[in-house]
């Protein structure tokens, strides 16, 4: 099993123009007074990303009925996205300890957990001042998905190493932590545009189904791609005590029993490797990619309720981008 190839929006016509127009705007909102302030951040933002996000809300402002250029208040709306992401980030990384992100050390590694924190603040509060000045509901919906992603982050930390963590309790951390913020992308996209209220929920639903997909892929490659290839240790989150969805799967498969005696607290390297057979050999990550499917499935079928339009077929092609290079 592989990871997926290059994605396809990086080869969208008039990309980099979108994204020179995002990372400009990205450059501008972090700037600060204080130098250290404004080079820690600007720390993760300089080591670059897909920034899907921003894209999202680009694209979805020129979806279904929209106009067909990208206004200045979608690309603001994206940005503010973008910086929520990447304040959860700074957070992130504190909470796992990490050393490095997108090739770079960590923002805590650099300058310390204290100012981590600090500067993950200061993003998501410039997060808030763009979308203040999008309007009263652009910036209640980003202030509530903000609370949303501390919500799943606090529901994944209560199921550290516990082996009778549910399907469910995964499904509604991942809603919180990760595709919250997607649909809030799209929706902000909708809004700005004046988008027939219909078409704003469809694409709304389209980035809450594209995020969980996003999710479970992403835990998926935690346990099959190579260190290489993730940046880490295969099963990391494992290890950390985090059971993702390829992991609560295989507990209910063939070596569920065994893998039940394994987790549970820290591992042995030789307790890792039997874990990480297990969940790949035992079903886990098969049924996972099932779930997986389900989720892409439902996106598409969201973006069917829009008129098409290039923009959409574009979110299109990224949502079944998800699964590419992954076996079936």
């Amino acid at each position: 099993m592989a990871v997926a190839s290059p994605h396809p929006l990086l080869d969208l016509p008039g990309l980099p123009a979108l994204r020179e127009r995002v990372d400009k705007r990205l450059a501008a909102a972090v700037e600060s007074d204080d130098p250290t302030m404004a080079e820690m951040a600007s720390h993760l933002v300089r080591a670059g990303g897909k920034r899907l996000r921003p894209i999202f809300t680009a694209l979805s402002s020129t979806a279904g009925s929209g106009p067909s250029g990208v206004s200045d208040d979608a690309i603001t709306g994206g940005v503010a996205c973008e910086l929520v992401h990447v304040g959860s980030l700074h957070h992130d990384d504190v909470i796992d300890e990490a050393a490095t992100r997108h090739g770079v050390e960590s923002v805590n590694a650099r300058w310390g957990n204290l100012r981590a924190i600090l500067s993950g603040d200061f993003l998501l509060a410039r997060a808030s001042e763009l979308a203040a000045s999008l309007g009263t509901e652009v910036a209640s919906l980003l202030a509530a998905t903000i609370g949303r992603l501390c919500e799943g982050e606090v529901r994944e930390l209560r199921f550290a190493y516990r082996v009778d963590r549910t399907v469910e309790d995964y499904t509604a951390a991942i809603a919180g932590k990760t595709a919250a913020l997607y649909a809030t992308a799209c929706r902000i996209g909708g809004i700005v545009s004046d988008l027939p209220r219909e078409e704003v929920d469809a694409l709304t639903d389209f980035g809450h189904h594209y995020g969980m997909a996003f999710q479970v892929v992403d835990d998926v490659l935690d346990v099959v791609a190579t260190e290489e290839e993730l940046g880490k240790p295969a099963g990391h989150d494992m290890a950390e005590g985090v059971y993702n969805l390829p992991v609560l799967r295989a507990l209910d498969g063939p070596g569920g029993e065994e893998l039940r005696s394994l987790l549970g607290g820290p591992l042995t390297p030789e307790a890792r490797a039997r874990a990480l057979q297990i969940v790949r050999e035992g079903g886990g990550v098969a049924r996972a990619l099932e779930d997986a499917r389900g989720y892409v499935e439902r996106a598409l079928a969201d973006l069917e309720r829009l008129p098409a339009t290039p923009a959409g077929e574009a979110l299109a092609a990224a949502t079944r981008h998800l699964l590419a290079g992954l076996d079936r």
